[in-house]
């Protein structure tokens, strides 16, 4: 009944086309992966009207179907469907809104509240007719094809196709344009994802719709029901949202507040992330009963280009990125920093040590294993992450220059200086590791990891371009080969045994804090380094989460897949031993050797 009123309003007081307001979109951000894929839009809600040439015919015909089949005779508003409309409510007995053609809908969404009054009922029909004169029918169905909601968060059609389907909206079959169009009677009853007999039962009459119109045939309809589309339960680019959550801060920063749509072109390789995810909930279920119940990601190239980036178990129960902004003890996985502060000081790997109690300023270190062994060589020590030989090794070669070392490769937070940062007392991100790890692994070159290659506008035009910083050693020759050694053995018979791949290039620590609230693997091959942790949000402790183990077995699950997208290569040997001094010769005096290596040799790319 409120419709008719309504429409009797707009008879009496004809629309007044100068008062239609202008409309209105907030400006988006859509992030795409390396290859172009989208991971993720953040600004506005809407995107800018759908682009119905790109669309096959039945997708528009799929919403004009089920909820406006006059649409394109109707002048804005349906009186037949009004009339419809109040006849169904008297035989109901009871009254309804209803009867809403699509340029009504639209016109609510522009514009106004979806306050069931009667003044709201005339403002909608007269600004329906305004649209009507003012813009195509295509316009109008575009338009409204972009801000319709779809549920799940998804606004528009390309968002609920991305969301629903992991495909653009141009690629959808009738069976999914239906499903789509299903929905718009109630996106919770009708979710594709969580209420799938309720969404069949409705895709059902939208494609008994779509006949009834002559949009598809009956051959079509059989044809699409006898189809089982894939549906995702979560959208498969969810565990993106950390990362972009990291970058979109960093891209306002770039190009300010923007005002037209832009696109940000990212290092992300989303395949690989999607590994990522499905890695760290598969471990955290595998051990919750041994307390997990959080895990994180981060594969840097030896670049820095994050190639992964993963901050926990479930993006849509809390967007906290554990990747970058959780501080957890390092444990052993920081001892290669001792380890290499004692190589630049001259030690090698067959140096002789002696793992036996020690104390250091009244503090004895244990080994996790309660014997001791003796004489073993430095190698040995790191390949079976010995305690004691760490926090003696930091006290000779002074724990300032190990600090001052794990700076100079990439941790940024503050180290502690007492006896037992040897031991991974320092609480650091993944993030920090991997950047540290990741000069290890690119021959010695200090790396920044960063995830936003260019920034652009829709239309082409380019707002920022990163710049690599020049390449600077940070560690060199022979200490970097001799840690890539030593950590080589530390996967192939030491305590990173379970993350070993047959056939790769491997090396890696593994680490644990004593209390077992934080277990690592970090390990790296030639072009790609991964750091992955395991924890709780409470920071309470596991048990015996050690990294060799769950970490190690969550760090190989994702290495697997994602080595098989990168050419197999060796980590590279590192930057050049430092010539030697200057000799004077017979000849002209001062002359430097010989050297044919350039220092930039090695450069990572």
């Amino acid at each position: 009944m409120i419709a008719l009123f309504a429409a009797a309003a707009v008879a009496l007081s004809p629309p007044d086309l100068s008062r239609l307001p202008p409309i209105k979109r907030d400006p988006q951000i859509t992030y795409v992966d390396r290859s172009g894929a989208v991971i993720g839009v953040r600004g506005g809600r809407y995107a800018p009207p759908a682009d119905l040439a790109r669309l096959p015919p039945y997708v528009p015909a799929a919403f004009v179907s089920i909820e406006d089949r006059r649409f394109y005779e109707h002048a804005g508003f349906d009186p037949l469907g009004m009339a419809r409309a109040v006849l169904s409510d008297i035989a109901k007995g009871k009254a309804r809104e209803g009867a809403s053609t699509i340029t009504q809908q639209l016109a609510r969404n522009l514009f106004l509240s979806a306050d069931q009054t009667l003044e709201r009922k005339a403002n909608e029909l007269v600004i329906a007719v305004q649209l009507e004169q003012a813009y195509s029918k295509k316009q109008i169905l575009a338009l409204y094809l972009s801000r319709v909601y779809f549920g799940s968060g998804a606004y528009g059609i390309e968002a609920a196709s991305q969301r629903y389907f992991d495909k653009p909206a141009g690629k959808l079959t009738i069976r999914e344009a239906a499903m789509l169009a299903a929905v718009l009677k109630s996106p919770t009853n009708y979710d594709p994802a969580d209420q799938p007999e309720r969404s069949a039962a409705r895709t059902r009459l939208v494609l008994d719709a779509m006949v009834d119109t002559g949009a598809i045939s009956g051959a079509d309809r059989d044809r699409a029901l006898a189809q089982t589309p894939k549906v995702w339960k979560t959208a498969p680019t969810a565990p993106a949202q950390y990362f972009i959550d990291w970058l979109d801060g960093q891209t306002r920063a770039a190009v300010g507040a923007p005002k037209q749509d832009l696109v940000v072109e990212t290092t992300l390789d989303l395949p690989s992330e999607i590994a990522a995810g499905n890695a760290a909930a598969a471990a955290a279920t595998r051990f919750a009963k041994q307390g997990v119940n959080q895990a994180a990601v981060v594969s840097l190239d030896g670049s820095g280009r994050v190639r992964a980036m993963v901050g926990g178990v479930d993006y849509a129960k809390g967007p906290f990125n554990r990747a970058i902004d959780a501080h957890r003890q390092a444990g052993s996985a920081w001892k290669p920093f001792v380890y290499m502060t004692a190589m630049e000081a001259g030690r090698t790997p067959d140096l002789l040590v002696v793992d036996e109690p020690v104390t250091i300023n009244g503090w004895s270190p244990r080994n996790f294993e309660p014997d001791f062994l003796g004489q073993i060589t430095l190698e040995q020590a790191l390949a079976h992450s010995i305690n004691t030989v760490a926090a003696r090794l930091a006290d000779e070669v002074g724990r300032e220059n190990v600090a001052n070392l794990a700076h100079r490769m990439g941790i940024v937070s503050p180290v502690n200086t007492d006896p037992a940062m040897a031991l991974g007392t320092t609480a650091v991100t993944p993030l920090e590791m991997a950047q540290a790890y990741d000069t290890f692994a690119n021959g010695g070159y200090r790396i920044a990891a960063y995830g936003i290659e260019r920034i652009r506008t829709a239309g082409g035009q380019v707002l920022f371009q990163h710049k690599a910083p020049l390449a600077t050693p940070a560690i060199l020759n022979p200490g970097v080969g001799e840690m890539q050694r030593m950590m080589r053995t530390v996967m192939a018979s030491g305590t990173g045994t379970h993350a070993n791949i047959a056939g790769y290039d491997l090396a890696g620590k593994t680490g644990t804090t004593s209390d077992y609230k934080d277990a690592w693997f970090c390990g790296f091959t030639g072009g790609l380094t991964t750091v992955v942790w395991m924890g709780r949000d409470d920071a309470t402790p596991m048990v015996r989460i050690v990294g060799g183990s769950a970490p190690a077995d969550f760090w190989r699950s994702f290495m697997v897949g994602a080595l098989k997208r990168l050419p197999n290569q060796p980590i590279p040997a590192g930057v050049p031993v430092a010539p030697p001094p200057l000799v004077a010769t017979p000849d002209d005096g001062m002359a430097p050797p010989i050297n044919e290596a350039h220092p930039d040799a090695n450069i990572p790319t």
